[in-house]
């Protein structure tokens, strides 16, 4: 398992469709060159990504703490380069991380990733998507696509920061004792809500957000 490239991005205005309010967006990522620190950038509304040198413009749905780095796997990029008859680089769907070798969908959410020497990383989530992403894109149906297919990469957040650069040796050096992997927690974001009660399972590892929904969900409607 390994970290193929390290993906950062600047500001970029010129997708059609922007939720930021400020007009511009991140997700236009690209492999960056030499070693990136990452590091906890803080609370949601206030820190940006964990990645130095990476933009994130829209602070009220991205970035912060639970969702300091977004991870993809190259294999699940190959299928949809086969899907849409396309190429897809690295970074293409706004990740960090590109991995090989790892199945970041099949994560198990509080899992933890030590990649290189320093930085270890705890898998939080899957990735919701927007329709900034789908105009960047710029395929006719892509949310739902995307969320079809439920293969969405994984969120995480920083428990040791570190540099990484492309081919630093990936190793998973916790995996918790229940089920909830990323594709279960976001089916259940998503298409299959009856879901949630088996999400909690993952406690206080899960995203903040999608545990309080969890939660909510079993007072209203039981377990």
């Amino acid at each position: 398992m390994k970290l193929l490239t390290v993906n950062v991005g600047r500001p970029k205005t010129t997708v059609e469709y922007i939720d930021a309010p400020g007009g511009a967006t991140g997700i236009d990522k690209r492999p960056a060159d030499g070693a990136v620190r990452v590091m906890d950038p803080g609370p949601k509304g206030e820190g940006a990504s964990g990645v130095a040198g990476d933009a994130v413009c829209d602070l009220r749905h991205h970035g912060g703490t639970d969702q300091a780095v977004y991870a993809f796997a190259r294999e699940d990029l190959d299928f949809w380069e086969r899907e849409l008859g396309r190429p897809l680089a690295n970074g293409a769907f706004g990740e960090n991380l590109t991995t090989s070798g790892l199945d970041v969908s099949g994560a198990r959410i509080g899992e933890r990733w030590r990649i290189g020497g320093e930085l270890v990383l705890e898998v939080t989530s899957g990735r919701v998507p927007c329709r900034t992403f789908a105009s960047w894109l710029g395929e006719k149906g892509w949310v739902k696509r995307f969320t079809q297919q439920g293969a969405p990469g994984a969120y995480l957040r920083v428990i040791e920061p570190g540099e990484i650069r492309a081919g630093d040796a990936i190793e998973i050096v916790h995996r918790p004792d229940h089920e909830v992997t990323v594709d279960l927690s976001f089916r259940a974001d998503t298409t299959e809500r009856t879901l949630l009660p088996q999400v909690l399972a993952a406690g206080d590892a899960l995203h903040p957000e999608q545990l309080k929904d969890a939660r909510e969900y079993v007072a209203k409607y039981g377990a």
